[in-house]
């Protein structure tokens, strides 16, 4: 199998050269060391390689395998070949001429509305109405709670019969909204050991919006977790794939940042084609203590053709304005305004998450 199903030996640009394009747009934007090393190390492996070796690898699928080269870069080699501007090269140069303060705001104004949020009916610190009174002072027109599910006690996770009290408080509360916001039902849904969704069938149905999360076992290998996540991600209750790699971040001074909780490891590619596929969005946590998928993995998902929602999972009302840093990382890595859901109006976001799926 090619590393590209549009691989054509008879035209194509200079792999090398691309390469270095990349790592000089990652540079220019202020990204990891690491990555532009990455970049640059993928360059000069395939300015010495010979070009015919680097067509036959991409048309064997076995780019990856050469020093320097990981799933990424062969990808772009692959696309170089095949006489295309490699679709990372795209993104970067998309999002370059436009200042980044300006793209923020631009994605930032478009939100309509946040699908991942708590109130004190479970780990959250403050009761629906705050929640939602909040949301309704940032401009907010929707807001999703998303409660934990039973699975996860230390949480205080909702019980079936507690969300069948949740939703009749959100019901009451919409009846004294009026026009121009409404209280969406929801759950975090934990996804358990085997990709089963934590609730009944019967519950997810009647919920407007289903995000589904990994809080458990974060350390199984790649060959355990990735059928799990695609397990979760093939049920047709599930919308959004909460905060994919499960990473907890520490803040630093200056604004670094550390990990304090490592990422889980999965098959990215084969999670975010099936997402792509499902329709499923993937989320961009906006937590700072999260900032989850990192940027790597959402350039992967915006290559994939990945429907996102920026998210603030807020535990408190105030922390509904860290939507602001999601809106950061998506502008950054080219996320398209109209492929993140919660730019979409509510009867747009309301017929996906209810369209008929098998």
């Amino acid at each position: 199998m090619s590393d590209t199903p549009g691989y054509n030996s008879g035209v194509s640009r200079d792999p090398a050269a691309d390469l270095l394009a990349i790592a000089v747009e990652l540079e220019r934007a202020g990204e990891a060391a690491y990555r532009v090393r990455a970049f640059r190390r993928a360059a000069q492996t395939a300015a010495a390689t010979d070009p015919a070796d680097l067509a036959d690898r991409a048309a064997r699928g076995t780019l990856a395998e050469l020093p320097g080269l990981g799933e990424v870069t062969a990808r772009c080699v692959a696309e170089s070949l095949a006489g295309q501007e490699p679709v990372y090269l795209r993104r970067l140069l998309a999002t370059a001429g436009t200042p980044l303060d300006e793209a923020v705001e631009a994605l930032h104004r478009a939100l309509r509305g946040d699908c991942h949020s708590h109130s004190d009916w479970s780990d959250g610190s403050e009761p629906i109405s705050a929640m939602a009174d909040a949301a309704r002072a940032l401009g907010r027109e929707y807001l999703v709670l998303t409660d934990h599910s039973p699975r996860l006690t230390v949480a205080r996770g909702l019980t079936a019969e507690r969300l069948e009290q949740q939703l009749a408080e959100v019901a009451r509360l919409n009846a004294g909204y009026g026009d121009g916001f409404r209280l969406l039902s929801g759950i975090e849904v934990d996804i358990l050991d085997d990709g089963s969704l934590d609730q009944t069938d019967e519950l997810l149905g009647r919920l407007d919006v289903v995000v589904a999360s990994v809080h458990s076992k974060l350390r199984a290998p790649t060959e355990v977790m990735t059928p799990r996540m695609l397990a979760a991600v093939a049920d047709p209750h599930t919308d959004i794939l909460g905060h994919c790699t499960g990473r907890v971040l520490r803040r630093e001074g200056g604004g670094s940042a550390t990990e304090t909780r490592p990422e889980s490891t999965f098959d990215a590619e084969a999670v975010f084609a099936a997402c792509a596929d499902r329709g499923v969005a993937v989320e961009i946590n906006s937590r700072p203590d999260r900032l989850d998928p990192p940027k790597r993995l959402l350039r992967l998902a915006v290559e994939a053709g990945c429907l996102f929602a920026i998210d603030s999972d807020a535990h408190y009302s105030v922390q509904l304005d860290w939507l602001r840093f999601g809106c950061e990382r998506a502008a950054r890595c080219g996320v398209p305004v109209d492929r993140v859901v919660n730019t979409w109006p509510l009867d747009r976001l309301l017929a996906w998450t209810h369209r008929e799926r098998s």
